[in-house]
This record gives C-alpha cells, sequence and structure tokens, in this order.
C-alpha cells in the first residue's frame, strides 16, 4: 500500500522522518573506505584500535583503509592488510556482506564490508594499533566509530 501525504504528516518528527537532521542539498565529499572482517578458525573477528595521533584514536575499527584513485574497494582491502597488518589475501577471498553509509561532519563515508577467512601470514600490528580476536557476540563491548557500530548486527548474523 503507498504512503499517501496525510499518512507522513501524521508520522512528522518520529521514527526515520526525524533521523536525518542534514540540510537536503548540503554537498559533502565522498570518502571511499574498505573494511574487512578477518574470521579466524574460531569463528573470531579481528578488530584494530586507532592509534593516538589519528582521528577517532582508542576507537577500535575493522581493518581497512582509503580506496586510492584508480582501485576497487576489494583492491584496496588487499594492500591495506599487507601494510597494516603484514598478511596476504586475494580479492577472491573476500566476501562482500554489506557496507555502511554515514555522513560525518566534514565528509560522507561510503565503507563496503568484506569477510575475509583465508589469508597467508599472522596479522600482526605494523602501524601502533591494538588488535584483539574478538567473538562476534561480544563486538558490541567494544567502542566503534559511528559507521562501523551499525555492521555488528550483521556480522553476527552471517557467523
Amino acid at each position: 500500500m503507498p504512503i499517501t501525504e496525510a499518512d507522513t504528516a501524521s508520522d512528522a518528527g518520529e521514527g526515520c522522518w526525524s533521523a536525518d537532521t542534514r540540510a537536503v542539498g548540503v554537498a559533502q565529499p565522498i570518502l571511499l573506505v574498505g573494511a574487512v572482517a578477518l574470521v579466524d578458525v574460531d569463528g573470531r573477528v579481528l578488530l584494530a584500535r586507532r592509534p593516538e595521533g589519528k582521528s577517532m584514536a582508542g576507537l577500535w575499527e575493522f581493518p581497512g583503509g582509503k580506496v586510492q584513485d584508480g582501485e576497487t574497494p576489494e583492491q584496496a582491502v588487499v594492500r591495506e592488510l599487507q601494510e597494516e597488518l603484514g598478511i596476504d589475501t586475494r580479492q577472491s577471498c573476500l566476501a562482500a556482506i554489506g557496507f555502511a553509509s554515514h555522513a560525518y561532519d566534514d565528509f560522507h563515508l561510503l565503507m563496503p564490508l568484506f569477510v575475509c577467512r583465508t589469508w597467508r601470514g599472522t596479522p600482526m600490528a605494523r602501524e601502533g594499533q591494538e588488535l584483539a580476536w574478538v567473538r562476534p557476540m561480544r563486538l558490541g563491548d567494544y567502542d566503534m566509530p559511528p559507521a562501523d557500530a551499525p555492521l555488528i548486527p550483521l556480522l553476527r548474523d552471517l557467523l
């Protein structure tokens, strides 16, 4: 059944109708970032804690990083895993499971999330970050950036 103008008028200020408080038409640069949930043989997910000196320092996130010009999100994830954690994987080992779309103050983040269960090497913190292997049901116990948090239920359901 279609929503009529009368239906929406009575719901003004409630639920999703009031959630978007940004002015319509205000353009923000879009930042494309690839992220990955590395899942080990015990079903745990690797989180990395953003080090001091970076924006959102102290928050936990899925490994990954900015997509560079001419790069796909999958290529960015493979590159970032090598740079940040010293592990090798392939694009064919990444399964896209969802994405985050979140408006921060200065930019709009678009972040595809991949799951990866196959890689070579042992993840090691190479950029000053702290690492933690976390059971899916415990992911909510870690403070994460606003864009990452909505991905937790998706991972819990999947894993």
